[in-house]
C-alpha cells in the first residue's frame, strides 16, 4: 500500500518531465520564453494566490522558513571543505549542494504527496531558496554584485504583495482572485516539463563531480533536517514536508547561473542533472520515511 501511494506521488512527476523530454528530443524547442512568461507571470501568481489567501498565516509558517534558511547555510558549511578535499573550486560545488528544487520538483510533490494543504509550506521554503539563490547565491558568483535587482523581480514583487495582503488581512475580490489563480496554475506543470527539455542538454562528461553531487545534495539536506528538527516544535505536515525539502535534488537554476558567470558550467550542468536523475531513487526514500 506504501509502496503503491510513493508511486502514485512520483508517477506524475517524473511522466511530465519525461513527456518534456522526449518533447525536447523530437522538436529541440527554445523553452527561453516559456520559463521567461513561467518567472514573471505564472509563478509571481501562483505565489501570490497561496499568500493572499484566507487560508494562509505567516506566522504559522516562521519556524519552517527558519528551517529552510538554516538548511541552505548549512548546506554550504558542510560541503565546502569536501570542495577543498576533492579540489572542486567551491563556486561550482556549493551552490548547486544549497540551493535545491524546490520549484520544479518541490512544489508539485509537495501537493500530489501531502495535499493541497501542504502548498502555503511549500510556496514559503520556495520563497526562502530563492530569494537565497537571487541574493547570498549572486555574491558567491561575484562580490560585487548588489542585491538591489531583488525588488525589480516579479517573483520577490508578488511574494511581498502577497504578504502585506495576508498580514494587512485585506481580502481579494473574486473577480481578480479567480484569474490570478488560472495563471498560477499553468506554473507548475509547465517547471516540470522544462526540466525535461532541459534534460536534453545533460553534458555527462564530467559524470565524477555529478555523481559526488548527487549524493551530497540530498544527504546534506536530510543530515541538517534531522539535526533541525528536535528544536523547530513544527506541527506534522510541515515536519514532513521539511524532511522532503531536505532531500531535493540541484535547482536547474544553478546551470543557468554557472552559464552566466562562466563558472564551469558543464561541471555544474552535471552535478545538476545527474541530482535530478538521482531524486528517482532518493525522493522515493524520503516518502517512504514520512508516510
Amino acid at each position: 500500500m506504501l509502496a503503491y501511494r510513493i508511486l502514485l506521488t512520483m508517477f506524475p512527476v517524473f511522466a511530465v518531465i519525461a513527456v518534456g523530454y522526449l518533447y525536447g528530443r523530437w522538436r529541440r524547442p527554445d523553452m527561453g520564453l516559456a520559463n521567461q512568461l513561467n518567472m514573471d507571470i505564472f509563478l509571481p501568481a501562483l505565489l501570490f494566490h497561496v499568500l493572499a489567501g484566507k487560508e494562509f498565516h505567516i506566522a504559522e509558517y516562521q519556524a519552517l522558513a527558519l528551517g529552510g534558511l538554516l538548511v541552505i547555510l548549512g548546506s554550504g558549511l558542510l560541503v565546502l571543505p569536501i570542495a577543498r578535499l576533492t579540489r572542486l573550486h567551491p563556486k561550482t560545488l556549493l551552490p548547486p549542494m544549497m540551493f535545491t528544487n524546490t520549484g520544479n520538483i518541490g512544489l508539485p510533490l509537495a501537493v500530489l504527496a501531502f495535499g493541497e494543504a501542504a502548498l502555503p509550506g511549500a510556496v514559503v521554503l520556495f520563497i526562502v531558496e530563492n530569494t537565497l539563490h537571487f541574493s547570498l547565491g549572486a555574491y558567491i558568483m561575484d562580490r560585487h554584485a548588489g542585491i538591489a535587482r531583488l525588488f525589480r523581480m516579479p517573483i520577490i514583487l508578488a511574494t511581498i504583495a502577497g504578504l502585506l495582503v495576508s498580514l494587512l488581512d485585506w481580502k481579494i475580490p473574486r473577480l481578480i482572485a479567480l484569474p490570478v489563480e488560472m495563471l498560477g496554475q499553468v506554473s507548475v506543470p509547465l517547471l516540470l516539463f522544462a526540466l525535461g527539455v532541459r534534460l536534453v542538454q545533460v553534458d555527462f562528461s564530467d559524470w565524477k563531480a555529478g555523481l559526488l553531487g548527487a549524493v551530497l545534495c540530498p544527504l546534506s539536506g536530510v543530515l541538517l533536517v534531522l539535526a533541525l528538527l528536535p528544536f523547530l516544535d513544527l506541527p506534522a505536515l510541515q515536519r514532513n514536508l521539511f524532511i522532503v525539502f531536505g532531500a531535493l535534488p540541484p535547482a536547474v537554476l544553478n546551470y543557468i547561473v554557472a552559464e552566466q558567470y562562466r563558472q564551469e558550467p558543464k561541471r555544474v550542468a552535471s552535478i545538476v542533472m545527474l541530482g535530478n536523475l538521482a531524486g528517482i531513487i532518493t525522493l522515493p526514500t524520503a516518502l517512504a520515511f514520512v508516510l
